[in-house]
């Protein structure tokens, strides 16, 4: 320390020092850094603030010293020194040097703070179109939104890049991708499932206003409609932007103008029937139809490309207001008028079924011809860490070429895929697939016994139930294990297995090895090819789908519906519909004993976490007679409670005892 030109200073850098090296802080290699070139400095500091110069001591740090320097001079009874803050003036004749600035270094001029800028995107980008796109909504509205095509179709004029196709052959980012970008900066908010609605936040409309102030009146808002007529504007403009955008052939041009005319004659009635407008009209750029008619040809047979509206349908449908609020049918035929690409229908209920259970809404169908029956192979399904690639090559060679992606749910599935990709956004609809009611879960008799033993096995199989396929196939592997472990875990083995066969109604195919469970895959696919691909296809909209009623609703109409590839893996991630419900039972089955059956048996009679620890603190707070009851007879009553949920019961869904004991210790301890 007698070396040092600012003994104070380092001694105080040295407490500071020892200090972090007692607390394990990360701030040692900082305070040893700046302890150092204090010791190493010989010009003496008047004030702390002047070591700013120094190697390792910024703003904070000399902040500290300031504030021990001004502690020790008062206790000292010293006068605190003060720093010199006056600039430093051009020399002129004449003048005198200023006496305080003699022996010490000025300090420069202080550093202002950086402001940030605010982000405005860049004109005609991806970012810039979906800004202008969402501001065509109600300012203070937030029930508004728009989904991803209906956003896709209105922002595409206002951008130079395609939301749909790369502008690069060699990469893979669209404009969609600045959504991304948009949702980090807290401009747009997403909501829904399984249809995904997008809008804009309060900073987003800042945005939006400055973007119309600055470039001129583009894409009005609509924020003094009413929510009819906003959705109406948002949808004629996009038929707008569909005229610019397609450039089409001149019989086309008049098949587009005699789909529009029959659609306009037919809007006053709509309006005057419908309680409020159909979400499922036509939207976006219609389908192109392949023709060889001239243009004349084309006006003559227009009437082939009508909107087609059953006064039987109609008189049905009076009768039955809870099958739907729209009274026609809508149908786009091929010219030859032989067979339909896309239709909407009336969904038919189950005589028995509850009314309030379906919402109203117009089934999709796709006819016979427009979509191919494929199969979808999960991505880390794989033979070896080396050999990724052998099942789908595999598949290949018997004739399937398989979809590679990673799936939220099973380990393949089929679906199928619209001949015409842009087919269902035409309605708004996401996508070009749709989900069939098969799906296949791929076990090796190691993995099967791993994931009996971690709660997997459970899990999948409840997931699998709340996904809606009707067809689930298990295929066991029955690979050779070593013999000890195979006798020690036979039972538990056979037991999954006939658990899931009897229980869960699943059909478990067994093979010896994973060719043939590729042999078995490919004939699946040729069989449902047969089975789908000759028959039309009727499909729910997605905008009648949420989490809570998609199960309900497919078991209560008559004939098989489907939904959209895209809207089901929504539904079944573990993160996109999760709801407060979904989550209850998650905790619950983290108890040892606690199946999904138990679990929905006690979230049917405590809903929520909040009504479970409630209704056990109220059972454990003392007898009807105002007895206080020791900690014992509290634990004991809770688990009673638990018990008595689904203690009655013969199978999964019974509750012993002793679980409920257990359940009742974990949720009702303070």
């Amino acid at each position: 320390m007698a070396e040092c030109a600012n003994p104070l200073l380092a001694q105080w850098l040295k407490a500071l020092l020892d200090e972090a090296r007692q607390r394990n802080t990360k701030g040692v290699t900082a305070y040893k850094t700046a302890y150092e070139s204090m010791k190493a400095c010989p010009i003496v500091f008047t004030h702390p603030n002047e070591a700013q110069a120094l190697h390792g001591l910024g703003p904070k740090l000399c902040a500290k010293l300031t504030d021990r320097l001004r502690e020790h001079c008062t206790d000292n009874g010293l006068p605190m020194p003060t720093l010199s803050r006056k600039r430093k003036k051009r020399s002129m004749p004449g003048d005198q040097p200023d006496d305080q600035s003699d022996g010490a270094p000025d300090p420069g001029p202080s550093k202002k703070p950086r402001k940030t800028k605010a982000y405005v995107p860049t004109l005609r980008s991806g970012a810039y179109a979906i800004v202008l796109a969402l501001s065509t909504l109600r300012e203070h509205c937030s029930s508004d939104g728009l989904t991803k095509q209906q956003l896709i179709d209105i922002a595409q004029p206002h951008s130079d890049s395609s939301f749909t196709a790369p502008s690069d052959p060699t990469k893979f980012y669209t404009a969609w991708a600045s959504m991304k970008t948009l949702q980090q900066k807290a401009l747009v908010v997403e909501w829904g499932c399984p249809t995904k609605k997008y809008g804009l936040s309060e900073d987003g409309w800042e945005v939006a206003k400055k973007i119309k102030a600055t470039t001129g009146d583009v894409g009005l808002p609509v924020s003094n409609l009413e929510p009819e007529r906003a959705i109406q504007s948002a949808e004629h403009r996009l038929d707008e932007f569909v005229d610019l955008e397609d450039v089409l052939d001149d019989e086309d041009a008049l098949i587009q103008q005699a789909i529009r005319a029959s659609l306009e004659d037919q809007a006053p009635k709509r309006t005057q029937t419908a309680a409020k407008p159909r979400k499922s009209q036509l939207k976006g750029p219609l389908p192109r139809l392949q023709s060889s008619m001239t243009p004349s040809q084309s006006a003559a047979n227009a009437d082939v490309l009508e909107l087609l509206s059953s006064p039987a349908v109609s008189r049905s449908r009076q009768s039955r207001p809870w099958a739907g609020s729209s009274t026609d049918t809508q149908d786009i035929s091929t010219r030859q008028g032989k067979e339909q690409m896309l239709s909407c229908s009336i969904a038919k209920p189950k005589p028995n079924a509850s009314r309030n259970v379906i919402p109203p809404f117009q089934a999709l169908r796709l006819a016979p011809g427009t979509f191919t029956v494929e199969l979808v192979l999960d991505n880390r399904e794989v033979r070896t860490k080396h050999d990724r690639d052998y099942i789908q090559d595999e598949l290949r060679t018997h004739g399937v070429q398989p979809i590679v992606r990673p799936l939220d749910l099973g380990d393949a599935l089929w679906v199928a895929k619209c001949k015409d990709p842009r087919l269902l956004s035409s309605l708004g609809e996401e996508g070009d697939e749709v989900i069939l009611d098969w799906i296949v879960e791929r076990k090796r008799l190691d993995d099967l016994l791993s994931s009996i033993k971690d709660g997997r096995f459970l899990e999948q199989k409840f997931r699998l139930h709340k996904s809606g396929v009707k067809n689930v196939v298990y295929v066991i592997e029955e690979i050779t294990m070593d013999a000890e472990a195979m006798q020690h875990n036979h039972e538990r083995i056979m037991s999954a297995i006939t658990s899931t066969q009897v229980v869960n109604g699943y059909f478990v195919k067994k093979t010896q090895k994973l060719d043939d469970t590729i042999r078995y895959l490919a004939k699946m696919t040729k069989m449902l090819k047969v089975l789908y691909e000759s028959k039309p296809i009727l499909l729910v909209p997605s905008a009648s789908l949420s989490p809570t009623t998609y199960l309900p609703l497919l078991s209560s109409l008559a004939t098989p519906h489907h939904i959209t590839y895209d809207s089901f893996a929504s539904l079944v991630s573990k993160s996109d519909s999760l709801t407060v419900r979904d989550v209850f039972l998650k905790m619950l089955m983290c108890t040892r004993g606690i199946t999904g059956d138990k679990a929905m048996e006690i979230q049917k009679q405590w809903p929520t976490p909040k009504a479970f620890v409630e209704a056990l603190e109220g059972c454990g707070r003392g007898d009807d007679l105002g007895v206080v009851m020791d900690e014992a007879a509290r634990a004991k009553r809770r688990g009673e409670m638990v018990f008595k949920v689904a203690g009655g019961f013969v199978g999964p869904r019974k509750i012993g005892r002793a679980v409920g004991a257990k359940v009742g210790e974990i949720w009702g301890e303070p």
